[in-house]
């Protein structure tokens, strides 16, 4: 079934990939997708894995529910950095050729090994997360991300005693341009005397930003040192790093992403001065592939979960926004009916 969303799609791209399988020679054997009717998901993680507190770990939420409502058989593979593109084919293949269907690549990186890859299994549905493929057997899932960080930027605004605000992007990519150009959108257009610094932890192929805590708290530290007190890291497991830089600073206040990152076991214990977390329903997307795969009408196409679905929004744990929740609000719904337009570059 083709699936095209009524919001057009930016080609997102998040962080990345690596093999920690081994490889597996080509082969031209398309997968049936099924052991004895059982449904066999494969899910292909970005740099971090289960357990990074943000991106992943939503992915994974979708994979569980999954699992436990269709008895699923699941197998997941999780990147590293410094991987070729063939490492990345190799991976997808695998799960292919060992009957997984859906397979699903969950982050940018995986978009050309995707397109190669749903060529050579063209009765195997692939989920792409973060990206679009124009292959036919392909879901690609993706976000308005922009639009959360629009509303994060109201928060920030709002909250900030001085109008000194940061955020830290994991990478220079496309992708977390979009994150960083509607939080700075949304903080200027609720204070236009504010200023927004913003940092990046890594640039071009070097993904190693997504998955580095300590860059994460040098940069918090180096904002917070400057006078900042509210940071919003879009940095995925480096995000953790920030997180506990702010907590140590009094009256300071992070903004977490992908994930409720106050209720985060890992986290919890910084869960007083995480004021909001931009949540990227990745769960959303997984479960609703699955879930079509199972009931034998597998989603192809694109589909950009949006603010207007709830596929992007703003969490409200432990009650920090709640002296603003109507301003945030109005917000939401003038994005949602078009009347402000959300940057996704800055």
């Amino acid at each position: 079934m083709r699936r095209v969303s009524k919001i057009t799609a930016a080609c997102a791209v998040t962080a990345a990939l690596a093999l920690t399988a081994t490889a597996c020679g080509e082969s031209s054997t398309e997968s049936t997708g099924s052991s004895e009717g059982k449904l066999k998901i494969g899910m292909a993680f970005d740099v971090g894995g289960r357990g990074d507190n943000s991106f992943n770990d939503s992915a994974a939420r979708g994979l569980d529910k999954a699992k436990a409502e269709f008895d699923a058989e699941t197998k997941e593979l999780t990147a590293k950095n410094g991987e070729t593109p063939a490492d990345r084919e190799q991976r997808l293949a695998s799960l292919a050729e060992g009957g997984y269907n859906p397979v699903i690549g969950v982050g940018f990186a995986y978009k050309d090994a995707i397109d190669s890859v749903a060529a050579k299994y063209p009765k195997t549905t692939f989920g792409l997360v973060d990206s679009v493929s124009e292959q036919k057997n392909v879901d690609s899932i993706v976000f308005t991300e922009e639009q959360g960080s629009y509303l994060a930027g109201v928060a920030a605004a709002l909250k900030s005693k001085d109008g000194k605000i940061g955020f830290i992007g994991g990478v220079d990519l496309p992708l977390i341009k979009k994150f960083a150009a509607g939080f700075e959108q949304g903080v200027k257009e609720t204070d236009p005397k504010a200023s927004v610094q913003i940092q990046y932890l890594t640039t071009g192929t070097d993904l190693s930003g997504f998955g580095a805590p300590d860059k994460g708290k040098a940069a918090a530290k180096g904002m917070l040192d400057k006078g900042i007190d509210v940071i919003y890291a879009a940095a995925g497991g480096s995000g953790a790093g920030s997180i506990e830089a702010v907590a140590a600073k009094p009256g300071a206040w992070s903004i977490g992403v992908d994930s409720d990152q106050a209720k985060d076991p890992a986290l919890s214990k910084y869960a007083s001065t995480i004021m909001t977390s931009v949540v990227k329903n990745v769960d959303t997307g997984v479960y609703d592939l699955a879930k079509s795969v199972k009931d034998g009408k597998p989603l192809t196409g694109t589909h950009a979960y949006s603010l207007a679905e709830d596929g992007v929004s703003l969490t409200t744990t432990g009650g920090h926004i709640e002296d603003i929740q109507a301003k945030i609000d109005e917000a939401k719904k003038k994005i949602v009916d078009g009347t402000i337009k959300v940057k996704t570059t800055t």
